[in-house]
């Protein structure tokens, strides 16, 4: 499958790349991020990271040329301290987290993630393990249910959502989730009413708050002094985290934060690669 890696140009920028260097893509997708830094070293590597183990596998084909300065990890978040601990590392050169969905999960109906193709309800990104968006969708209670899809997806609409969605149980696939939402709730934009809905259940089948919150945390440990962390982000939610993050790492005196402004992909890359136009980026120095 061919991936466009977002703001890549930007990214390597900010990473400021060492060809003796070793850095983190904890988001390696399907490689597009990861094989771009392994090309631009010499004796360093890339640990690319991901949750996804059938993404880690695409990420190995599309990065076969330079395969040898890449060293695959199937892990979350809140797992790189060890994970990087077991590629031999201490601490990085720079770290890369790109938060958006890949384009695969998006599009393989049998992922569970898109809702113009029908296919299981499932949506984890690790499919070996954790409740699917079936089972939230299926034994949550209505209030909690609403709640849910007000603060992960912003959802003004929830409750009479949450209320078609208990009234239609059992609901299966993405199809059905997507007819009963915009049945209660009809289009009024340019946005299909289901998106913001299953945007929140990917969120939390996925723990996606709670994993880029140990993220956050974790920075100092994973990156070394004068190494660059760039996180790019798809989601006013995540991106006011990590702004609030970067700042208090400055405060503390542990860090520099090097984007003065959120850095957003220039017109003519929204223009050829349209899912890149809500793209942010931070970026911040380790001391």
């Amino acid at each position: 499958m061919v991936h466009v890696p977002v703001m890549l140009a930007e990214c390597l920028e900010y990473l400021a790349i060492r060809p003796a260097g070793v850095y983190v893509d904890a988001t390696c997708g399907l490689g597009g991020h990861t094989g771009a830094i392994a090309r631009r070293l010499e004796t360093g590597f890339v640990v690319a990271c991901d949750r996804d183990a059938e993404s880690l596998e695409m990420a190995r084909a599309n990065t076969a040329d330079c395969a040898d300065r890449i060293r695959f990890r199937h892990s979350t978040f809140s797992g790189l301290r060890e994970t990087l601990t077991s590629a031999g590392v201490e601490k990085a050169d720079g770290l890369l987290a790109d938060l958006g969905v890949s384009r695969y999960q998006l599009t393989e109906a049998g992922r569970g993630f898109s809702l113009m193709a029908d296919g299981e309800l499932d949506m984890r990104m690790d499919r070996s393990q954790g409740d699917t968006a079936a089972d939230i969708v299926n034994f949550t209670a209505e209030k909690a249910l609403a709640d849910l899809i007000y603060e992960l997806g912003e959802e003004r609409r929830s409750r009479r959502i949450s209320r078609a969605i208990v009234r239609a149980r059992p609901i299966t696939t993405t199809r059905h989730l997507a007819k009963v939402i915009e049945q209660a709730a009809p289009r009024t934009g340019r946005l299909h009413p289901a998106t913001q809905t299953f945007m929140a259940l990917r969120i939390a089948v996925n723990r996606e708050r709670e994993e880029l919150a140990a993220l956050l945390k974790l920075l100092p440990e994973l990156v070394g002094s004068g190494g660059r962390v760039v996180i790019l982000t798809f989601m006013s939610l995540e991106d006011r985290e990590v702004k609030v993050a970067f700042r208090e790492l400055q405060r503390r005196g542990a860090a520099k934060v090097l984007t003065k402004h959120v850095v957003a992909p220039a017109p003519t890359e929204v223009a050829e690669n349209p899912p890149s136009r809500s793209a942010k980026l931070r970026a911040l120095e380790m001391y």
